[in-house]
This record gives C-alpha cells, sequence and structure tokens, in this order.
C-alpha cells in the first residue's frame, strides 16, 4: 500500500481521535459526564484487575498514548516522504497568514495567529469548565445543606468554589509537560518544535500557579472562618491530604516566584498522567543516551574564544564526551521559500550554521532545490567575525559554498574599523578510542517507529503490572471497598509506570546500541586509518584566513559593515520574492524588531520564524 494512503488514513483517524479528546474536555466538569458517562465506564471495568477509579485513567491516558503512537508511525513514514515540501502553494498561503506575529510587544512575547486563536480556545475552555461547575453545583447548595456540615451557606459556597477552581487548575496542569517532551511526537505532529514550545509550558505554567493559588487561599480562608484551621496540618493516608496539598504550593510558588527576572537575578491527577508518562519517556530516554561517549573529532578555537565541536555522524579522532540530542525542527520545510533571510545576534548565529551546513550537503546530492540565502549577522566585535568561518566543516572544501547562492551581510557595532588579529585559530584533532559511537539520535534511524513501539508496549506493561498488584494485592484484602490508602495507591502506579517506562526503553536502546555497534566495527574496518595520520585530513591543520578562501568563497560572499546595526525594515522589504523565510535567533530586543516587520498588514511574503528557548 502507497504509504501516502497511510498517511492519510492515520491522518484522519487521529483527527478523529483528538476531536473526541477534545469533546471529553468540554463534557469533563457536566453533569452528563459525571453521573452517566462516567459511571457507565467504571462499571464495565473489571474489579479484580482494576479499581473503579482506574477507569479515569484509561479514559484520559490511553487516547493520548495512542495519539502519540499512532503519530510516531505518521512521522516515520513522512520522514521517507519528504510531504513539508510537497504541499500546494494554496495551503501554504493559507498556514502562513495565520503563522505570522499578530501580538509582538507584550506579556505574552511573539504570538502569531494560530497561537493566538489556540490561546483564546484554551481561556474559552476554563471559563467554561468554572462556569459548568458553578452553575451545576452552587444551586444545589441549600440552608438545609450547609447546616448538616455546622457552617453558613456562603461559607459552603466558599469551600466548593476553591474544590472547583482546582479542578479546574488541574485542565492546566494536564497540558504542562507536553511542551517540555523534547523527544515527543505530539510537538512534530502538530508542526511544532521543542524550543518553540517552551513559550507555551510558560503560558501553562503561569495559568496553574494562578488558580492553585487561589484553590488554596480560598480553602485557607474557609477553614479560618470556620474555626477549623488545624484542618492545615492534616494529612490523611485514605482521603486528600492537605499537607502534602500545601508542600506542593508552596513549592510551586517559590518555583513561580523564581520565573520572574527581578526575583531570579535576586535571589497527582490521573488527567495529568499522560503528559507526565510521555515527559518521563522522553527524559530517560535523554538520560540514557547521556551516559554514552560519543565519538569527538575535532575542535577549533575561534579569536572570540568560541569553540567548535566536530562529532561525526559515522566513524572516526578522542575526548571523553557525553551528548543529549540532537534536537531542532528538520529542515524540510525550508525549501518551500524562494528566499531564505537569516537574521542572527552574536552566538544566535549557531542554528543557522547547521542550517547552512545541511543545506549545503543537500545541494551537493541533489536533495531540494538551490535557495536562495541572506545571512544578516551582528557582532560587538571583529573577533566575532571569525564565527563566520564555522559556516564551513573543518574537512570541507570553501568551494562547496558555491552550491548555494548565499550572501552575508556582517555588521560589527562597537568598532569603527578592522582591527588587527594576530592570533591564529587553532584547531584540535582528538585520537579515538574504540568505545566510542558516533553522534546520532538515541533510538537509531528509525527513532519515531522505536518511539511509537515504546510508548505502547510500556502502557500494555503498566496496565499489566496494576492488574497483577490489584488481583493480587488490594483485592484479597480490601475487596474493591476504596479501602486503600491513597498514597499507597499513588506510590504504586508510580513505580508501574517507572518500571515499564525504564524496561521497554532500555531494551530500546540497548538494541539499537549493539546494532550500532557492529556497524561501527564494519566501517572501522573499511577505514583502517584514523583521520589522524589521514594525508587527506593533515592539512587543515593550517591556519585559515576568510581573505585566502578561492573565488566564490566566504570572503567573496561577505560584506563587513563597521560601526552600524542592521536596517532591518530595509533589507527585509527589498528583497524580492513572493515567499521568505525570515529566520530570527538572538537577543529577545531583535525577535521583537524582526516579527514587527513581518507582523500582520506590513509584508505579505514574509514569514517568521523565531529559534529561540525563551519567550
Amino acid at each position: 500500500m502507497d504509504s501516502r494512503v497511510v498517511r492519510a488514513a492515520i491522518s484522519l483517524l487521529l483527527t478523529l481521535i483528538v476531536l473526541g479528546i477534545c469533546m471529553m474536555w468540554i463534557m469533563e466538569p457536566t453533569d452528563t459526564y459525571r453521573q452517566k458517562w462516567r459511571t457507565t465506564i467504571s462499571k464495565k471495568v473489571v474489579p479484580t484487575y482494576f479499581e473503579p477509579q482506574d477507569s479515569n485513567m484509561l479514559i484520559w491516558t490511553f487516547p493520548v498514548l495512542f495519539v502519540a503512537t499512532l503519530g510516531s508511525v505518521y512521522l516515520h513514514l513522512g520522514k521517507k516522504l519528504n510531504e513539508n515540501v510537497l504541499q500546494s502553494n494554496a495551503k501554504k498561503h493559507r498556514l502562513a497568514l495565520w503563522k505570522r506575529p499578530m501580538l509582538v510587544k507584550g506579556p505574552l512575547g511573539i504570538v502569531s495567529g494560530i497561537e493566538l486563536a489556540f490561546l483564546i480556545v484554551f481561556i474559552a475552555l476554563l471559563i467554561w469548565s468554572l462556569g459548568a461547575y458553578l452553575c451545576n453545583g452552587l444551586p444545589t447548595i441549600t440552608p438545609k445543606v450547609a447546616a448538616n456540615d455546622g457552617v453558613k451557606v456562603w461559607q459552603m459556597k466558599l469551600s466548593d468554589v476553591a474544590l472547583w477552581i482546582g479542578s479546574v487548575g488541574n485542565i492546566c496542569l494536564a497540558f504542562l509537560f507536553y511542551p517540555v517532551a523534547r523527544g515527543s511526537s505530539l510537538l512534530p505532529l502538530l508542526g511544532l518544535t521543542s524550543e518553540g514550545s517552551i513559550k507555551y509550558h510558560i503560558w501553562l505554567g503561569h495559568m496553574t500557579m494562578v488558580l492553585f493559588t487561589c484553590h488554596g487561599i480560598c480553602y485557607i480562608t474557609f477553614w479560618a472562618v470556620t474555626g477549623h484551621i488545624s484542618e492545615m496540618i492534616k494529612w490523611s493516608y485514605s482521603d486528600e491530604s492537605n499537607v502534602a496539598g500545601e508542600i506542593s504550593l508552596l513549592s510551586g510558588l517559590v518555583l513561580w516566584a523564581a520565573t520572574f527576572p527581578q526575583i531570579r537575578r535576586k535571589t497527582c491527577s490521573f488527567v495529568m498522567l499522560p503528559g507526565f508518562y510521555l515527559f518521563m519517556i522522553d527524559r530517560f530516554l535523554r538520560f540514557l543516551q547521556s551516559r554514552r561517549s560519543v565519538r569527538l573529532l575535532s575542535a577549533r578555537v575561534l579569536l572570540c574564544d568560541t569553540l567548535e565541536l566536530d562529532f561525526p555522524k559515522s566513524s572516526v579522532d578522542r575526548l571523553d564526551v557525553s551528548i543529549e540530542g540532537p534536537y531542532g525542527p528538520a529542515l524540510n520545510h525550508f525549501p518551500r521559500h524562494e528566499k531564505l533571510v537569516m537574521v542572527s545576534g552574536g552566538s544566535g548565529i549557531t542554528p543557522f550554521i547547521s542550517i547552512i551546513r545541511e543545506l549545503i550537503f543537500r545541494s551537493k546530492t541533489s536533495q531540494c532545490k538551490t535557495l536562495d540565502m541572506i545571512l544578516i549577522a551582528a557582532f560587538k566585535s571583529s573577533s566575532d567575525l571569525t564565527m563566520l568561518d564555522l559556516l564551513l566543516p573543518m574537512t570541507g572544501s570553501p568551494s562547496e559554498l558555491s552550491n548555494l547562492q548565499l550572501q552575508i551581510e556582517a555588521y560589527v557595532t562597537r568598532e569603527k574599523e578592522p582591527t588587527d588579529n594576530s592570533k591564529a585559530v587553532r584547531s584540535i584533532w582528538f585520537k579515538p578510542h574504540q568505545t566510542d559511537i558516533p553522534m546520532a539520535a538515541i533510538l537509531g534511524p528509525n527513532s519515531w517507529l522505536w518511539l511509537g513501539a515504546i510508548i505502547s508496549s510500556s502502557f500494555k506493561i503498566f496496565l499489566i503490572l496494576i492488574g497483577i498488584i490489584t488481583r493480587y494485592y488490594i483485592y484479597p484484602i480490601f475487596h474493591n471497598k476504596n479501602e486503600l490508602s491513597t498514597f499507597k495507591k499513588a506510590v504504586s502506579n508510580i513505580l508501574a509506570i517507572c518500571v515499564s517506562i525504564a524496561a521497554t526503553a532500555s531494551a530500546a536502546v540497548f538494541w539499537n546500541k549493539r546494532r550500532c555497534a557492529r556497524e561501527a566495527k564494519q566501517i572501522q574496518n573499511m577505514e583502517g586509518q584514523t583521520p589522524g595520520g589521514s594525508p587527506n585530513l593533515m592539512p587543515y591543520n593550517a591556519d585559515r584566513e576568510l581573505e585566502s578562501l578561492p573565488h566564490q568563497s566566504l570572503a567573496e560572499a561577505t560584506k563587513i559593515h563597521y560601526g552600524e546595526r542592521p536596517g532591518l525594515k530595509r533589507i527585509l522589504f527589498e528583497c524580492k520574492g513572493s515567499s521568505l523565510g525570515v529566520l530570527v535567533s538572538g537577543p529577545k530586543k531583535l525577535r521583537l524588531d524582526v516579527a514587527t516587520i513581518c507582523s500582520f498588514g506590513l509584508a505579505d511574503n514574509l514569514h517568521f520564524e523565531s529559534i529561540s528557548f525563551s519567550w
């Protein structure tokens, strides 16, 4: 069967499942869900192996993990088809309009049209949920009901409002971990990158803490006015533990305060399980990858004290180094533009070095069309200009730039004229070790398929472990009477999650490690001699200068401006073409300036994208 047909079927199925999940979130605060749907589902759970409350785990966790598993297969197929490049112009134009910055200067940072739309929808979900709780719950609080609990009507309403605010806070908490799971299939499935999703994590964190703080204040006020302030030190093993909640809230407030720059410079719910589950898989895989020694070929120390480390993607010289990654967006969507404009400030040039190198490689292998590219790089001093030398790999040839139509506009802002830099660029080669491996994805070339297998198999093992614990420990003692300590139940669930993830992820990594070891051994047998004695690589140990490069070299493609800053608006508006990809990486002010130029109403052909881990 054609891969495109399979992807289309998976896409349709994923759309239906996501719509179902959205419907569940909308219905969750209503009486229909709580009194009918959830009750019906709980009755179908086998009590011998699962407790009635475990139905919540199945309802909220299984659909998300199923989407993540299917998404892994979808991304694996798309990796070969490269469909991101083959979209129609009309579809690209519609998406580009929604991706333009709409809000630039504000507390939310740079926000595109589609991000603003989803933010409004999410806030509407929070308001709907709280409104549903209030409409369904407040009318049931009568003087008679309040008298039975020994409180006044307004006091009982305050208590219930505190509970409902906490329930709404759980919605934010449920989505909190999705943006920080770097290796998750959910982010690329939605066209998102891990670095670009950090701001969603920040937004959710702020909303979570606002709601939980209100939740805590309301409860403390209720206990104070009813004379039950001793409830603050209540630690219950079978019911809610107030002390645990207070510790969590105080810890969250400390972390929340540390997120504000002014302070930083001076100084378990089932609905959140799927996001936490995917985050734990990602974090454990990153931990396993950081335990391995990676082969480091060479290093370059530039005049500006910038260090470049050169890792091979295939075998070869040695320093004991461990890494995580690689992370970052795929380059498949860049060729859809007629021209690529990259704006950097200082070390913000780093991602563009990787992009240009990758496009050089693809242009040589005819994997994509040749792009017109403009690199606008701002530096503080002329010694920083040596960063431009990193556009070519140490083992590359300067003539490789001729495969690209590259124009470099370099600006030195704090110097009026060139300075004499007699200090040479140092290149260091390292000796190899037989235990070193090439830098590669932790799960190998078929990482998406492996990730899908880990998610699905680990969740199956998790359910089996929960069933075994319930069948042979909980059920014989408590006979499904809900008398088991909440603390013990939570601990058993966490242990089951850790065991299932550790077992499946370790097995997958070990299998790929053995395969990579066999391939590395074969390559070493074919290569014979290492680069330390290779006559082809040794001449590169000499110092290199920009002015010495031949025709169509880096020096000829570079125009240096001293004592001025780039006129970004003029440069961008002078670029011709119906589709210009504008990438920016650097200080916040630079990103805001470029986003303002590319925002709605100023230019129709500028498509903005920010590469940054901050918002």
